[in-house]
């Protein structure tokens, strides 16, 4: 039976108040971006009324972007692989392997999700400068090649995945490594790609830490080459917005590739044996 058009009415007001909400933040970045100087200090309308292109070629040429892009390209790539890799390994571990004092470090790893990032910069830093790390492009990915929430992401989809098809394969002769390659990762593509749109996003947008260990422009990522727009004494909102704007495109791209494996992935999460 379908429900009243009365409430189907107020469920498409509600989807469409929220979209509202989240796009016209996106919409005074493009208007902003496009006006001059003193206009963003003026100017108060949401859709744009000026049209100057060139900030988007004047906030490019304001610093070494192409640079800093490289830089992002490069961290973010590593991350995400080292996030692939790594804890899919330790997922599947912690999901089909039997050692001793399985259940005790997992929820140890638990507990590691409720400590706050920011207590764990300084000794991090530390250890980059001691191994003489500091402004290389090693500082931005070894320390963070692991991830926990990755980890708990994808031990929790291979469980959900039936032990007979590996029992099967093992019959045949697959070994545990082939096992896990033949079997595990392609019924997990749509958990990989949920854990590779994560990880880029927190990649690509992490400011805190290569801020910390990195000091010239050769390694810096996009996001602390943004920060070159805010000054002392005002902020060129203007180049600033065309700067973020240019940005965000990695991260457009990257959730367009991924998105049919991660609408899969949220899709079968809610599936039972």
């Amino acid at each position: 039976m379908r429900p009243p058009i009365t409430m189907r009415l107020g469920r498409h007001a509600l989807l469409i108040a929220g979209a509202a909400i989240v796009v016209v933040p996106f919409l005074w970045m493009i208007t902003t971006s496009l006006q001059s100087r003193a206009e963003t200090y003026t100017n108060t309308s949401v859709l744009p009324t000026s049209w100057h292109w060139e900030n988007y070629v004047q906030a490019w040429e304001a610093a070494p972007f192409g640079q800093y892009y490289v830089n992002s390209i490069v961290m973010a790539v590593g991350i995400v692989s080292g996030h692939l890799v790594l804890d899919a390994l330790a997922a599947y571990a912690f999901a089909r392997l039997n050692f001793p004092f399985r259940n005790a470090i997992f929820v140890v790893l638990l507990a590691a999700l409720i400590v706050p990032t920011f207590v764990t910069v300084i000794p991090a830093y530390t250890i980059v400068a001691n191994l003489g790390w500091i402004d290389t492009y090693t500082a931005l990915i070894v320390p963070r090649l692991a991830d926990v929430f990755g980890i708990i992401l994808l031990r929790q989809f291979f469980l959900s995945i039936p032990q007979e098809l590996e029992d099967a394969a093992r019959i045949d002769g697959c070994s545990r490594i082939s096992t896990f390659f033949r079997i595990i990762v392609p019924l997990s593509q749509p958990a990989f790609a949920t854990l590779a749109i994560f990880s880029f996003l927190f990649a690509w947008n992490d400011f805190l830490w290569p801020l910390l260990v990195t000091n010239s422009e050769d390694v810096r990522t996009i996001q602390i080459g943004l920060s070159s727009f805010v000054g002392r004494y005002g902020t060129s909102w203007n180049y600033l917005m065309a700067g973020t704007l240019t940005a965000t495109i990695p991260s457009i791209l990257v959730f367009l590739f991924f998105q049919r494996a991660l609408v899969r992935g949220i899709t079968t999460s809610g599936l039972k044996d």
